[in-house]
């Protein structure tokens, strides 16, 4: 979808707006941040003074943004579906905005390792959030009990497995690129399947 030129004018507008109201800020507040006078910023606002680019990039700045992301159009690629591993019991979603981001949800039913020599390590970073169900995260030599709706974070060169206790659970994870690879990597073997991951 294109936006023609006014409907992109007051898209930024409204987006300045919804960005200084976000931060809690009066137009005083931002117009000093950003270094111009409270009423042009609230002509700027509402549409009665044009938008000029070095007002922008200053904007941008003050409001902790870039000018890509306060100009940035609306696409119509909203909605994604998942990418199925059957296999695995698990879907993946690719972050558009960040390649390197992956959201992945998966059924685990089995607990996890008891040997520690098979938990796995690798660079990046994880998030996790139970679904339904009780996990349980082996992290290094610290066992936890994630429950429905608590999350864990955690660096992923630390030896770590995840398993279901007391019946199947349901996670949904975010990778970062590294994590992602280095789930990738073990994927296809049995230890993956045996760590739940």
């Amino acid at each position: 979808m294109t936006q023609g030129t006014g409907e992109l004018d007051s898209l930024v507008r409204k987006r300045i707006r919804a960005l200084r109201v976000a931060q809690g800020w009066s137009l005083d507040e931002l117009a000093t941040r950003a270094r111009l006078s409270p009423s042009t910023l609230s002509r700027i606002e509402n549409g009665q003074r044009r938008l000029a680019l070095d007002q922008l990039v200053t904007l941008a700045r003050a409001l902790d943004t870039s000018l890509d992301q306060l100009v940035e159009t609306a696409t119509d690629d909203v909605v994604s579906s998942p990418m199925i591993d059957s296999t695995h019991q698990l879907m993946r979603w690719p972050i558009r905005a960040d390649p390197g981001m992956t959201v992945v949800r998966q059924r685990m039913t089995d607990p996890p390792p008891d040997n520690p020599a098979r938990l796995r390590a690798h660079p990046g970073r994880e998030w996790l959030v139970v679904l339904s169900g009780v996990a349980v995260l082996l992290l290094g030599n610290r066992r936890f009990r994630v429950e429905t709706n608590q999350a864990a974070e955690f660096p992923t060169m630390l030896p770590h497995a995840i398993g279901a206790e007391g019946g199947p659970c349901e996670i949904l994870g975010i990778f970062d690129r590294d994590a992602r690879r280095g789930h990738q990597s073990s994927d296809g073997g049995a230890d993956a399947r045996r760590t739940g991951r």
